[in-house]
């Protein structure tokens, strides 16, 4: 099985860290990844996407114009990779960001209030893994055990501390994420 997702939002939401986590968990699992970031000169506030592709098969390219699944943190990355979602794909939104609700009928769309648990949680930089966590309560492209090995992998070693309360995070963005 093959999974083309795009994660996007504004510089400072993790979004390229969250697409890290995920494909270093794909490594974990023996699977086949592509990671690739894009962003603008700013580092917060600027937009910021990447690709992530995690596959049991050989992947032939890691250029995308179509996507399995779309997570949009903002409203210029839901206007912008909307249309480009398969028919038939995912898109997740985090309710904070998005001002005109998505319209296509073709998709399966998630509505996931992230930065409103993040602020209950009373820590804004687990915001990115209770996305996560919602992307793998409705497509468990990797496991939570996966996920957790590529967390000691990807963050440094002074942050360890804080893999607890990410799984923690990750578990809350499960229980969160509604289907519109």
């Amino acid at each position: 099985m093959k999974t083309e997702i795009i994660i996007s939002g504004f510089g400072g939401q993790g979004v390229l860290s969250m697409g890290k986590i995920l494909a270093y968990s794909g490594l974990m699992e023996n699977k086949e990844v592509t990671w690739m970031p894009a962003y603008g000169p700013e580092q917060r506030g600027g937009t910021a996407n990447c690709t992530v592709i995690v596959s049991d098969d050989r992947i032939s390219s890691p250029i995308l114009s179509q996507y399995d699944i779309a997570i949009v943190l903002n409203q210029p990355s839901l206007d912008r990779f909307m249309p480009k979602i398969k028919p038939g794909g995912i898109l997740i939104y985090d309710g904070y960001g998005i001002f005109n609700s998505p319209e296509r009928k073709d998709i399966t769309v998630y509505r996931i209030d992230a930065m409103d648990k993040a602020a209950e949680m009373k820590n804004a930089k687990v915001f990115n893994m209770i996305v996560l966590g919602g992307l793998l309560k409705v497509c468990p492209v990797v496991s939570q055990d996966g996920l957790n090995k590529a967390l000691y992998k990807t963050l440094p070693e002074r942050h360890h501390n804080m893999i607890p309360l990410n799984m923690e995070a990750l578990q809350e963005g499960m229980k969160i994420i509604k289907k519109l």
